[in-house]
């Protein structure tokens, strides 16, 4: 992700790092703010496509090099020289995935992990850039990070969720289906917010009953016939309510508790119930 380069002071040498993709030369335009990461990586940036992508992006680091004598009085701070290093509190991975979201462009050749893009998105306030405008759909933040939806569905819904990002959310809602809400974090539920963590409990009730509806509802008739008489259905339909009941008792997304199963089959395996009336019917 970096290549060295030495500065040379009166006293040391420094090495730094700069990005291999944001470095001088990497785009048309000449770079025109120079960013150092916490850990000591140079980033070549553009004010126009800074401030095209958000007009206050990184106001508060422009801020914090202002020079008293250019205070623009509530305006946009003073942009300083291009030669003049502007110090970011963040890491170069981070600061790299906050940076492509500026230039519309991907992270993903630098692989990323689902910490680095889940701290990204957090710190985008920080540098006056919602998030909201910029993890919407089909852009290359939202599709990496949804991406780790199926190994990180909590901690991206409530990223998500903590953001008010509606979509992404929604997206990663399907992998929660069979997530114990019962062993649901405290801080977690606090990041997702009353809203969130609600929309979340009522897929689970709202899947759960949907199930139950499923289950409880019998084959239909037919007209009888010598393998399947009105007698042999009705006895089906007592089967089928008694086996259902038990399933839709307590029915999980990827759940199926075989302990609690087994004594409604044999029960409808009984002369009382015949699930063989169930094999003629389907066969029938």
């Amino acid at each position: 992700m970096t290549a060295q380069k030495s500065l040379e002071n009166d006293t040391e040498t420094v090495e730094l790092s700069v990005s291999t993709a944001f470095y001088p030369g990497a785009h048309a335009m000449e770079p025109d703010i120079t960013f150092i990461s916490s850990d000591r990586v140079l980033f070549y940036v553009h004010s126009q496509v800074s401030r095209g992508a958000s007009p206050q992006a990184f106001r508060r680091v422009f801020e914090a090099h202002q020079d008293p004598a250019h205070n623009t009085l509530g305006g946009l701070p003073h942009q300083p020289p291009p030669d003049e290093l502007i110090h970011i509190p963040d890491t170069s991975s981070v600061l790299n995935v906050i940076l492509h979201v500026l230039y519309c462009t991907s992270s993903a050749r630098n692989s990323p992990s689902f910490e680095t893009l889940a701290t990204a998105v957090d710190r985008m306030p920080y540098y006056d850039l919602p998030p909201r405008n910029h993890v919407t759909p089909h852009t290359p933040l939202y599709d990496q990070l949804l991406m780790h939806a199926p190994l990180f569905p909590l901690q991206l819904y409530a990223l998500a969720a903590y953001h008010d990002l509606r979509e992404l959310a929604v997206a990663t809602s399907s992998h929660l289906l069979s997530y114990p809400l019962a062993t649901l974090p405290e801080d977690v539920a606090q990041r997702m917010g009353a809203l969130y963590l609600k929309r979340l409990l009522a897929m689970h009730l709202e899947r759960f009953n949907a199930l139950k509806q499923i289950l409880l509802s019998p084959p239909l008739p037919h007209p009888a016939t010598i393998d399947c008489t009105f007698q042999d259905q009705k006895k089906l339909t007592r089967a089928w309510a008694l086996v259902s009941a038990y399933l839709a008792w307590d029915a999980r997304a990827g759940k199926l508790d075989w302990t609690t199963l087994f004594p409604a089959v044999f029960l409808a395996s009984t002369p009382l119930f015949n699930l063989a009336a169930l094999i003629r019917c389907r066969n029938g």
